[in-house]
């Protein structure tokens, strides 16, 4: 198992190369046109969206006690796994 450190840096980690996923998938969207860019852009502000909420929970992470450790924990993970959803179905689409 994971120290409360690890499992934050770990998160961290991925958080960073997923904002540089989206980063390439704001560009792809961009470059694409009509209706097919405003469906591709409101994709990536989700996916935005989901990026904020995940960094909050790192915050969260990082000043929960070991009283609302594991809650705060639970939670990031739900947060991991929809970000984690979002980003390879926004993938899969911008192809």
């Amino acid at each position: 198992m994971k120290s409360k450190e690890e499992y934050i840096e770990s998160l961290a980690a991925e958080l960073k190369e997923w904002s540089a996923q989206i980063d390439v998938l704001t560009a792809k969207a961009e470059l694409s046109a009509g209706m097919a860019k405003l469906k591709y852009v409101q994709e990536v502000n989700a996916l935005r969206t989901k990026q904020l909420l995940a960094d909050q929970k790192i915050k969260e992470l990082e000043t929960a006690g070991s009283d609302a450790w594991e809650k705060v924990k639970e939670t990031a993970d739900k947060v991991w796994d929809d970000l984690r959803t979002g980003l390879a179905s926004a993938s899969a689409k911008l192809k």
